[in-house]
């Protein structure tokens, strides 16, 4: 009883402590064609990395899985306690989402506390982080070759009309740099309740020579189930689509050996 006690206690520590939406008001879309006033690492061994997970610092730990336009973070905290050992990046062009994602991380790890402490034990949400970044142009400034075993693009803004199809997050050059930075059988993760954006993700992954599908029950059956099941119902937008009663398109790719002659 008193555990149980406690744990309700943590409970309301977190909801007095975390940060509300409503004080982070911010347009829907950011123009990712724009210079945004942001200062980028030259190369991805130049990030200060442990600056962002300081409970593994001198690890030599990189993130694993990336959350590209991650809104206001809801799969990286459905995850961060799923895989606690893996560290986990949010990018986000919008100046107030990305700071609401970093004060909700900020406020979850001062007010949860580890199951079982121990200096060998992160505490939770340690293995969190987000950057305010535009991925389109400088991913390749954050991750190292074959360093990811996740990309997740969940609800990208869909630019619905053509001229504006070149800033879809899916595109065959953007492609080749995806690649570049997942390892060998790592996933890309795509939803949406477009079917139009869906559509386009789809065959453009398709006709990538280094990405394969697989399908959702594969997924599953290789132990990833938790994975899938946050990438359908963890973000803002998954939910919102839940309440409108509207469809849910995903389909997953995996990174695979180039082949040579």
């Amino acid at each position: 009883m008193p555990k149980r006690k406690r744990t309700a206690e943590q409970k309301q520590e977190q909801n007095d402590v975390l940060p509300q939406k409503r004080h982070y008001r911010q347009r829907a879309h950011a123009n990712p064609f724009s210079d945004h006033a942001l200062s980028y690492p030259p190369s991805p061994e130049q990030f200060d990395w442990d600056a962002h997970y300081p409970a593994f610092a001198g690890s030599g730990k990189t993130p694993e899985f990336a959350d590209i336009g991650c809104g206001f973070g809801g799969l990286l905290i459905a995850l961060a306690p799923l895989f606690p050992d893996t560290l986990m990046l949010g990018m986000e062009i919008r100046v107030q989402v990305s700071q609401y994602v970093h004060d909700r991380i900020v406020a979850l790890r001062s007010t949860s506390a580890p199951a079982d402490p121990s200096p060998d034990t992160p505490g939770p949400y340690q293995n969190v982080s987000i950057v305010r970044a535009n991925s389109m142009k400088f991913m390749p400034n954050y991750f190292p070759k074959h360093s990811l075993s996740a990309l997740f693009f969940l609800f990208p803004d869909p630019h619905f009309k053509a001229r504006k199809h070149k800033a879809r997050i899916i595109s065959p050059t953007l492609l080749a740099e995806y690649a570049y930075i997942l390892k060998p059988g790592g996933i890309v993760y795509t939803i949406t309740d477009v079917r139009d954006l869906h559509d386009w993700m789809r065959t453009h992954l398709e006709q990538f020579p280094l990405f394969e599908p697989v399908s959702e029950q594969e997924l599953r059956d290789e132990g990833k189930g938790p994975i899938v099941d946050a990438v359908y119902t963890s973000t803002e937008e998954g939910k919102k689509v839940e309440r409108n009663k509207g469809d849910k398109w995903l389909a997953c790719f995996r990174r695979i050996e180039a082949k040579r002659d």
